[in-house]
């Protein structure tokens, strides 16, 4: 054997960037909003032939689940589809939650 190979060294790695964990809604937050985009999905079918209410009835479910979730890019998407003429039909509000929950549940790579 080479006696310039030295076999019995210790190699220690240390991370360089620090991960921080990931924070996830509590259920009562989940269920608020779902409670908040069910709602707001069935008023809308009410509110479909009167587009200042169905725009107010948006802007307000926006507002209360940014307040739940927080600032999510998923609620400026849905605010947008719900804006579309026609679009109010579909429950893009418990689409939108539910896309949150699955997106939080990705782990997300830590940056360099």
């Amino acid at each position: 054997m080479d006696p310039s190979i030295e076999s019995a060294k210790e190699i220690t790695l240390t991370p360089t960037v620090v991960v921080e964990p990931v924070k996830r809604h509590t259920r009562a937050q989940l269920a608020l909003a779902f409670g908040v985009a069910g709602i707001s999905d069935v008023l809308s079918h009410f509110v479909t032939f009167a587009p200042p209410f169905e725009w107010a009835l948006d802007l307000a479910t926006a507002f209360a689940l940014f307040l739940i979730l927080g600032r999510r890019r998923a609620l400026l998407l849905g605010l947008v589809a719900e804006a579309i003429p026609g679009m109010g039909l579909f429950p893009f509000w418990i689409l939108v939650v539910v896309s949150i929950i699955l997106y939080d549940g990705i782990k997300k790579p830590p940056r360099t």
